[in-house]
Formats: structure tokens, sequence, C-alpha cells
């Protein structure tokens, strides 16, 4: 960071450590004349050559009108060109390779205080020929002052980093693969949009966080600092509120919380501080564990006998430890006390174009993270530090956050500068996530540690005291209640060995090993895995891409692929359609491209509820899996659970079958048959009905068993199906006396009181999809109150039940139907605000015969 002419000491100019730069609470009562105005309209942009303007004077000489495009800030270059329709992001044009200019007119008199939130990456900021401000890091917040005296331009020059990227630095000591060019590792940006194979390229370029002029009222604010911990059974408050003006008459200051009030002392004319303690506060949980509760915040002032409340927004109680285990090699985490099993997936970007996404997408991704019972989202060191609106979001749904700092794969610098830098990217982006309780583990950065170990680097030759030193000081005195980690994966001589620390397992997907593999590989932490190349369903391949072919050359091009690698994630999905449905993948793509869809869906979905039905069952190592990845970056078969039009694929609904609260799993013991493990993540006791049934022929019960069983909170226990029955039954085939007695296996738990199915789980002793059958499925659509529901029922169980509707996507999805019970499936518009008709599609599974239709 350099701000102009005399670097901190300039008038107006902000310093490294400046602290909580928050944009204005979303979820403060409103005083519009206290906080921050942002910038957002008004604004137009255009592109020039590199060099071509050495300030706004140049622009009208070197521009046509025509040239100029409206510009939403926050955004970048890429989301102007969108919205102007002049981007094409399968194949986008080298924007980064020029300049590129904002400009906005500003009127008024007097001073005027400028924030700007984000500025992606090497940029200038001008008022008029004067120049307010440069900044080489998309990662750090500015504070500039000028005086307005009538009218005048505010504009933003973001250089083309090629400069950058050209200049000798210190020599690495390797060179990934990962990301393009090598160089990167010299500049504060992120590295979305430059990593081939695994999304477009749309390199971060413009005004991608909000600028906003701060308030002038006398109360106006310049930042509030929350932070809160426990002591004990009790809250603790730490608050400072800065003002932009003096309050030389010091009014009387107090801070409220849930029914506590404590008074604030004047640290100075501008600033207010004070602690606060809330007896016995109710505490924040993530969702899968209890209720996530929040607390308001208000400062209250008094002047000459009147009481003025200024909302502060929301905090919640908690506390983070890290558990090890005996052997002191673990990770899991515990939340005020209590060990939760975190699952969920890596975060990609609600919007490529943006870096942001709209309030409304960020709603809906975390309303499907919380309804498939995930509890926790990482943020990898490849993406960005995420925005107020996405954390505050955490918070409110009960969603944790592993969060990375913005380093990943390189060898970084470790000169002044670089250092300087990073000090004040984590300084701020701690200080400005500060109140967040949903923040749960911080992390130096991704694959770093990794990729010195995969060329053969000891320990010793690849550490680096950005991740070892710096990053976890600075964590330790900006939030010393959130764990810090390393690196993700580290842990070992080998940073990614599985059964140390935290790694990234890719051992059932990319290294196609077989599922005993999950077992055996012991792992603790996975805080990434699963990667596959995910289909989504038919409705969004023809919506998004205007093909359902997996020939097609925008499939292919839609498929992730690691840098210099022969194979892609087709074919690692394929070779799971092989060796679980015995199924040659290249001969049905060719003879029926829709069974070969769906049985690549098909198989994903039932791979995610083995490998977690692993890792949650009694007496596993494994205190959390993180799938890679949440959201795909762009149409097609990719990463992501949920795909680029916001929709859930069978992963999502897998992930949604086997990572409930309350829940159901088995896993096979071979010639000790079948172990059926109860979860009850919750805070109170139940009792539901446990049954046990094996089905032949998909209809005929040739063994039954059942109990109440007793879940304690917070616990997970084992019950042995051989128990369940009392009597020998070859459950898993395994002694193989005779022909196998049965296709299917079902565990269900009950509800007592009303015999609604809490939780229901499978186990196909033969899992080849050669048989099909008439399962005689009968499907009624039926008009309820929120819109319209599928009742779906089968003579004959039905495996991987899949509903294909023209208007609508099913809430549930890719599930096995037991024969003879009816299932009411709720309706979803694909499209929101869409008419209100009728539905009118298929119901299809990998054992049926032919797909049943409805309108």
């Amino acid at each position: 960071m350099r701000n102009l002419p005399n670097d901190i000491d300039e008038p107006g100019a902000s310093g490294p450590n400046q602290g909580a730069l928050a944009p204005r609470c979303a979820d403060a009562p409103a005083h519009d004349d206290l906080w921050p105005t942002p910038l957002n309209t008004g604004w137009r942009c255009v592109s020039t050559p590199p060099g071509a303007c050495a300030s706004p004077a140049a622009l009208d000489a070197a521009t046509r009108a025509e040239d100029w495009l409206d510009a939403a800030v926050p955004g970048t270059i890429a989301s102007a060109l969108r919205a102007a329709g002049k981007l094409d992001a399968a194949h986008p044009a080298p924007y980064s390779a020029r300049d590129h200019w904002y400009r906005l007119t500003l009127t008024g008199h007097g001073m005027r205080r400028l924030r700007l939130h984000g500025l992606a990456s090497i940029a200038e900021v001008w008022l008029d020929e004067r120049l307010l401000l440069t900044s080489d890091s998309m990662f750090v917040a500015h504070d500039v002052e000028f005086e307005l005296r009538g009218t005048a331009t505010l504009a933003l020059c973001f250089r083309t980093l090629d400069a950058a990227l050209a200049a000798r630095r210190t020599r690495a000591r390797w060179r990934p693969r990962l990301v393009t060019p090598a160089t990167l590792r010299n500049v504060r940006t992120t590295l979305l949009g430059r990593m081939p194979g695994w999304c477009p390229s749309l390199p971060a370029v413009g005004p991608w966080r909000p600028i906003e002029l701060l308030a002038d009222a006398p109360d106006a604010l310049h930042s509030v600092d929350l932070s809160t911990s426990m002591q004990g059974d009790d809250g603790i408050v730490q608050v400072a509120v800065r003002f932009v003006h003096a309050h030389d008459d010091a009014p009387a200051a107090k801070l409220h919380c849930a029914q506590a009030q404590a008074a604030l002392a004047w640290r100075d004319a501008h600033t207010l501080s004070g602690t606060l303690r809330v007896p016995g506060a109710e505490r924040w949980w993530p969702h899968t564990h209890g209720a996530p509760t929040r607390h308001a915040i208000t400062l209250q002032l008094t002047r000459d006998a009147v009481l003025h409340d200024i909302g502060l927004g929301e905090v919640g109680f908690r506390t983070i430890e890290v558990e090890r285990g005996p052997d002191d090699a673990g990770f899991a985490l515990r939340i005020n006390g209590v060990p939760v099993f975190c699952r969920g997936a890596c975060w990609t970007s609600a919007d490529l174009a943006t870096l942001t996404g709209t309030q409304e997408q960020l709603e809906h991704t975390f309303a499907l993270v919380r309804e498939a019972g995930m509890n926790m989202i990482r943020v990898g060191g490849t993406m960005v530090y995420e925005s107020d609106a996405f954390y505050r979001l955490a918070d409110t749904h009960g969603i944790l956050v592993w969060q990375d700092f913005a380093f990943a794969n390189f060898d970084y610098p470790t000169d002044a500068a670089f250092t300087t830098a990073v000090e004040t990217e984590a300084t701020q982006f701690l200080a400005r996530t500060r109140r967040f309780a949903a923040l749960a583990v911080l992390c130096g950065g991704s694959e770093a540690d990794q990729q010195g170990a995969m060329f053969g680097l000891p320990p010793e030759m690849r550490e680096q005291a950005l991740f070892t030193q710096q990053l976890p000081a600075i964590v330790a005195r900006e939030r010393p209640d959130v764990p810090y980690v390393s690196n993700s994966p580290s842990g070992g001589t080998w940073p990614f060995s599985t059964r140390t620390g935290v790694t990234h397992y890719y051992g059932v997907s990319a290294y196609q090993r077989p599922l005993d593999d999950v077992r055996r590989s012991q792992v603790r932490f996975a805080s990434e895995c699963l990667a596959f190349a995910n289909v989504p369903d038919d409705a969004t391949l023809h919506d998004a891409l205007g093909t359902i072919h997996a020939h097609d050359p925008r499939w292919k091009a839609a498929v992730p692929r690691d840098p210099g690698s022969g194979w892609d994630f087709d074919d690692v999905r394929d070779h799971y359609v092989r060796a679980l449905f015995g199924i040659e993948p290249s001969q049905v793509r060719y003879e029926d491209p829709q069974r070969y869809l769906d049985l690549s869906r098909a198989v994903v979905a039932e791979l995610m509820i083995d490998v977690f039905a692993e890792w949650r069952r009694a007496g596993s190592s494994c205190g959390g899996g993180l799938v890679w990845q949440l959201q795909d970056l762009r149409a097609g078969a990719g990463w992501g659970t949920i795909d680029a039009l916001g929709r859930p694929k069978s992963a999502w609904h897998g992930l949604a079958q086997v990572l409930q609260p309350v829940q159901a799993v088995i896993t096979d013991e071979g010639l000790n048959g079948l172990d059926i493990h109860l979860v009850n993540d919750g805070a109170h006791a139940l009792a539901p009905q446990l049954e046990l049934v094996c089905l032949r022929d998909g209809a005929v019960t040739v063994a039954r068993g059942s109990r109440t069983v007793e879940l304690a909170p917070r616990s997970v226990q084992r019950v042995s199906a051989a128990d369940l029955l009392g009597r020998f039954f070859d459950l898993t085939h395994a002694y193989r006396f005779g022909p196998r007695a049965h296709d299917v296996t079902i565990a269900t738990l009950r509800d007592p009181a009303s015999g609604a199915i809490v939780s229901e789980a499978f186990h196909l002793p033969e899992r080849r999809a050669h048989e099909r059958h008439d399962l005689g499925i009968a499907v009624t659509p039926q008009r309820i109150e929120s819109g319209w529901q599928l009742v779906i029922e089968a003579q004959r169980f039905a495996r991987c039940v899949h509903i294909a509707d023209a208007h609508y996507r099913a809430r549930r999805d890719w599930f096995h139907l037991p024969p003879n019970r009816p299932v009411a499936i709720d309706l979803v518009p694909l499209e929101a605000g869409a008419p209100d008709v009728a539905p009118d599609g298929e119901v299809r599974a990998i054992n049926a015969t032919a797909p049943v239709f409805y309108r």
C-alpha cells in the first residue's frame, strides 16, 4: 500500500492498522445520517491501452463517448461488460492487459472523507488532476480526505498488472502449476480467474468492494470495533466506537446488550471504549447443535438530558477449542465445550464477475447450505475475503466459517514491502470481521506447504515465516478466540498425510481408491475432499449450456482438470460408475446418453453418503469433512454441489441425506454384518423407534427387527444389526452360504408419537446397476398452499429416484424409495417469480425400466 504523498502521515490518508472499516451494519437500526453513504450509482468506466492516459485529463482525448459504459460499484470490469452485453465469459477478451478508468461526478462544498473498501488490484484515486492515493493490494481498504469546492470528478484508474508481473523479485523455491503466471506470488490479488482448468479467465479488475462517503452529522460514525468472549457463563463485549467529529462535550455513553448495560469512557475526543458483561449469556451455536443466538448491541448517548440510541448490530457469544486427540495428531473442534463434527463444502464465489454476488444470491446459497445439514464453509486461499454480508449470514444461519488468508501454493516473498502489506491486509480483515461468531478457524493459506513437500523439500527447507510466525502473531493479537492452522493441509512430515492434522482427502475421488480406503486412511479432518465433475440436472444443462450431450465441446470445456494432468474429473466419476455400478460408462454414454447422465449423478450421490457415513460413525477418527466445492463458477459438470444457476445437484442431495443433526447411517462391517450408527447432535435426549427391514426382489420382507433406542444429547451410538434381528442373517452377503437372500437393508428412525420418519439409511449388498424392473411407480401432482408437490409411490424398492420437471426442481431428490410407502416431495420453481404453472415432467430411478410421466 502506498498513500501519497507522505505515506500514513498524509492528512486524511489511512494508516496500515486503521481498524474496523466495516460498511454500514445491515443488521443495525437505520441511522442514515450516521453511517457512511455508498457511492454505488452514477459511475461510468472505460478501457484504454496500458499507459495511454497518465491522468484523467487525457481520457476525453483518448476515448469516444460510446466507449464509456455504465458501471455498478461495487463491481468489476467483467461485471460492467456483462451488464452491457459485451462479455463472453467462456472466451473473454484479455481485458486484464489494459488500463481501466472509472469516474463519478461529485458536487458540494467542504471537507469529504472517502472510504474505499477494496480496489483490484494496482489502482490510483484522483480528484480532478490531484492524485489522492495509490494502492497495490486488492485486499486493503483506504480512507482519503479532500475538500470539495462545487463540482469535481472522482476518477479511479486500474493499471494493468503486466509491469508488476514482469518485475524481478527474489527467486522462488518452487513454481506451482496451478496459477498462470507464477509471478502472481508477488502481487496481492486473488487467484480467481487465473487458474486454467478451474474457472473462466475473468481476473479481478475494478472497485470490487464498496466506496463510501463518511457521514457528516455530529454523531457520524467513523468505525465500530466489537469483539466478544466468554468468562464462565457470562458474555463479555468489548467495544471501541470512533466518531468522525470530535466530541468535546464528552456526552455520557452506555452500551446495552441483552438486558445488561455498562458505561463507556472517552478515550479521546473521537473515541468511546469500554467493556460490558452479560450475565448468563445465551450462546451462539452452529445450527446443527443449537440456536445461533445473536444479541443486539445499542450505544446510548445522553446529551442535554436527551437519550440518543444508535444500533451497532448484533453479536454472538461462543467458545472454540481444538481437540488434538490422545496422540496429539488429530484435529476437531469443540464449540462451547461440545465436540462438533464439521461438515460442509469449500466456497468459491456467489458470482465470479462481481466477486461478491447479490444479497439474494448469498441468502439463497446459505439457505441451501443449512438445508443440506452443512455447518461449515471454507473460504480457501485461492478465493477472496468475503463481504460483511457473507459473514453476517453465516452468523444468522449458524454456519461455521473456516477462513484461509488469501495465500495459496506459492513460495511468497519475504521483503519488507510484502511483509508490511500482509500486516495491513490481515489486520484489517480480522478487525472488520471481529464481531462475527461464525469465524471458527483461521488458516495461513492453501497448499503452500504441500507444494514444497511434493517438490521433495524437507520441512525445514519449505517453511515460510509468513505462515509460521507473522500470521499467527496477528491472529493472536486480533482474534485470540479463533484457532489458527498454518496451512491447509498441514501436519506430519507429509503435510497431506491423511492420519495427521488437516488433510485434503482425495483417495475416494481423484486418486480413484476403493471405498474401503476411507477407513484405511484414518482421516482426522478433511478441509477438502470428494472432488467430482458433478453433472447438473437436465434443466440446467439445457438452460445454461443449450445442450445435454456429454460429447459436446461445451461440456468438456467446463469439466475441471488439474493443470498438466492427462485426465479430468469426468474420468474420475466414470471410474466409480464402472467400479460401483459395474457398467462401462463409455458404452452406456454411446447407447443411452440419458442413462449415462443419470448414472453419473447417482454414483456421486451414493459416494457422498458412503464417505460421510464412515466419517460420522461411532469410533471414527474424523473431526470433519468439507467437499470441494460448494458452487460452480460456470455452467457445466463442475466440482460444485450447487450448479451455476444456484440449483442443487445430485451431490448436494446425497449430502442432505447424510449430514442432518439427527441421522442414521449404515456401515458394512463384512463378517460382522452391518452396524447402524445413530447420531444426535442436538441438546435434548431422544427416544425414537429403530426399525430394520431386509427386502428380496425389492418388495418381499425376509428379515425384520425393531426396538426403541435412547439417544443421549450430543452423542453417537452403534447398534449391531445382528443384535437388532436377534438371529443370523447374512446382511452383507459375506458368508455366501448360497444365493444372496436380499437386495436392500433399510434402517429407519421414527418419532414414536407421530410415526414420522426422522432419518433413514440404506445398504445394498450388491451395488451393480444392471438389473432394471417395472417398479410400479405412481406419481400424483397435488396443489398445496405453498405451491405444488408430488406424491410418489412404488411397489418395489426404487433406487436413486430422480424428478425431472420442466418448471420445478424437487426439494428432495436422488433418494431411495421403499415399497408401498407414499412420499410427498415439495416442488420449488426453477426461476424465482416464475408464473405458477402445473408440474410437467417425469420420475426416473436407475433400477426402473422406464420413466413415469406426469402432468
